[in-house]
C-alpha cells in the first residue's frame, strides 16, 4: 500500500494551545483511510508540525505502508526531514529522531513535499478543530 499523508500542526501563540491534523490517503484508490485531529496542550508551532508528521508515520507503519509521501506546509519540517536544514533546537532534535526512526521502520521509503497552506486545507482544518475543541 502506498500512502499520501497531509499533515499540519499549529499553535495559537508560540508556545500556546496547539493541535494537529493528519489526513491519510490510499494513493492507488484516492480514498481517505483515516483523519486525525488531536489537541496537544501548550507547545510551539514547530513541535506541533513535527508531532503531526510523527503521528502520520506511526499510522503508516501500523497500516503496513510500502511507501509514504508526506505533504506539509511547514518549510522547516520538510527541509529538516530532507536534510537540507540542520536541526539546531534540542527539543526539535528529539522529534526529528522520532521521525527518522519511523522512516527507518518504513524502509526509508518516505518522500517529503512542501506545499502552500492553501493546498493543505483539510489538515489545516483538522488542526484548527483540535485547537478549538481543546479550549472548551
Amino acid at each position: 500500500m502506498h500512502l499520501i499523508v497531509h499533515t499540519d500542526g499549529g499553535a495559537r501563540g508560540n508556545p500556546g494551545p496547539a493541535g494537529i491534523g493528519v489526513v491519510i490517503v490510499d494513493k492507488a484508490k484516492g480514498e481517505v483511510l483515516e483523519e486525525h485531529s488531536v489537541y496537544l496542550g501548550k507547545t510551539t508551532n514547530n513541535q506541533a508540525e513535527y508531532k503531526a508528521a510523527i503521528l502520520a508515520l506511526e499510522r503508516a507503519v501500523a497500516l503496513g505502508a510500502q511507501s509514504v509521501e508526506l505533504i506539509a506546509d511547514s518549510e522547516l519540517l520538510i527541509k529538516q526531514a530532507r536534510g537540507e536544514y540542520k536541526v539546531k533546537n534540542a527539543d526539535l532534535a528529539k522529534r526529528f529522531l522520532e521521525l527518522k526512526n519511523l522512516e527507518t521502520q518504513l524502509g526509508g521509503r518516505v518522500q517529503y513535499r512542501h506545499i502552500v497552506r492553501q493546498h493543505n486545507k483539510r489538515a489545516d482544518f483538522l488542526a484548527n478543530k483540535a485547537m478549538d475543541e481543546g479550549r472548551n
